[in-house]
């Protein structure tokens, strides 16, 4: 097991920081210079992990995934810890130290966005398959399991969960119950909780749901209440890749033809539209149970994301969420209060967020509950001038549950 390493010991390398970069790409500024600095640094010194592990987000943040893992994994093979350039020093604030999975961006929790520019140092410790731990950690208050919930990251999570409960310092987000946060996972976790609707979700192989396309086998085999319309996905996919609403039984060999995976998780379809036909997803970040607004979108269509709902176009939409953010202590989280305790009490984790929506019978009708998704302040203060105050408010929530959570409220 790790050891809290000596006050004299080095620190380790500084990077960038995702937050920083990611930042970087969203506001559309060219990414190109930053990279060729970074490869110049690798020229110059070989051993660069830190230039290493930013040019490997680079390359991702670039559309370049597989390079940008190469040059992770080059990265770690050097280094396995590092100093997040975008959290505070820590001093006379809490020293935290982030347990990491190697992966894409998606594959741990966004944390730097929501320590950016505060008294929090971030250190973050990646486990890496096949690797032993490193022999000491930059002493630190506490520690957070950020690693998410997939099928690759599972056999990190149990390894982690093997040493955290000797872990000398404080450890949140208990990574066996972030491994419970599977769709399949989460929907039965979630049955029959009052307030709450989630539809029974099932992870199907490729074969059974062949049999289902050619009438072989009922839908309701295959899922607890199945039926038509349903929601079909590659497991493990995200961002509404491979995800498709099928009216009909018919329809799913011409899917399983453009979506090719192993499995797929599988479930009922629920028309989440208002009476204006519009639908509206929200994104909610839940710190100690307490739920915080992070976004609302607005949309024609059932496959909602932020970034295809048109919100920068639509003063009314942007109006809309404005008035959802300036109300929701009082009316959406009032109205949910018993769904969110439940919530919070079943997936018992110290911080996660969840897509959710509401049904027209009034229950929290949920998405996807995760550690992973992303919660950021990178939007324009001019198109959405009532987002930096929410976010500063999340944010201000977080730290000041790490300052209480290491003494130093």
């Amino acid at each position: 097991m790790s050891k809290i390493a000596n006050p004299g010991s080095a620190p380790p390398p500084t990077s960038l920081g995702m937050a920083r970069l990611t930042a970087m790409a969203f506001r559309g500024e060219p990414l190109t210079r930053p990279a060729l600095t970074l490869l110049e640094r690798i020229n110059t010194d070989p051993d660069d992990a830190a230039a290493m592990l930013d040019l490997g987000t680079l390359h991702m943040l670039m559309g370049q995934g597989q390079a940008g893992l190469t040059y992770q994994a080059m990265a770690l093979s050097k280094q396995r810890l590092y100093s997040d350039g975008t959290a505070g020093q820590g001093d006379g604030g809490v020293r935290l130290l982030a347990f990491a999975a190697p992966g894409d961006l998606m594959a741990n929790v966004p944390i730097p966005f929501l320590v950016e520019n505060s008294d929090i140092r971030l250190d973050v410790m990646y486990v890496v398959p096949g690797q032993e731990l490193p022999a000491t950690v930059p002493d630190h208050d506490l520690a957070m399991v950020i690693v998410g919930e997939s099928d690759e990251n599972r056999p990190i999570l149990e390894r982690i969960a093997g040493f955290v409960g000797q872990w000398p310092r404080p450890v949140l987000n208990d990574p066996r119950r972030v491994l419970g946060l599977s769709r399949d996972g989460v929907s039965a976790l979630l049955a029959g909780a009052e307030g709450i609707c989630i539809p029974a979700t099932a992870c199907v192989d490729h074969a059974s749901l062949e049999r289902l396309s050619r009438g072989e086998v009922p839908l309701t085999s295959l899922v607890a209440d199945g039926a038509f319309p349903i929601i079909l996905r590659p497991r493990d996919s995200h961002a509404g890749k491979g995800l498709a609403k099928l009216d009909e039984a018919a329809a799913i060999a011409g899917y399983l033809a453009e979506q090719r995976s192993d499995h797929y998780y599988l479930s009922s379809f629920v028309d989440y539209s208002g009476a204006d036909g519009l639908f509206r997803k929200y994104r909610i970040a839940l710190i100690e149970g307490r739920p915080f607004v992070c976004h609302m979108a607005v949309s024609g269509r059932w496959m909602v994301h932020y970034l295809n709902a048109d919100m920068k176009d639509s003063q009314a939409k942007r109006d809309e969420e404005a008035q959802a953010f300036a109300s929701f202590d009082q009316d959406f989280a009032s109205r949910h209060e018993g769904a969110f305790q439940t919530l919070a009490a079943r997936v018992g984790l110290d911080y996660f967020a969840i897509d959710c929506a509401e049904t027209r019978d009034g229950r929290l009708l949920l998405f996807e509950v995760d550690t992973a998704m992303i919660v950021h302040a990178m939007d324009s203060p001019d198109l959405f001038p009532y987002k930096p105050p929410q976010m500063r408010r999340i944010f201000r929530a977080f730290q000041e549950m790490l300052r209480v959570r290491a003494g130093k409220a």
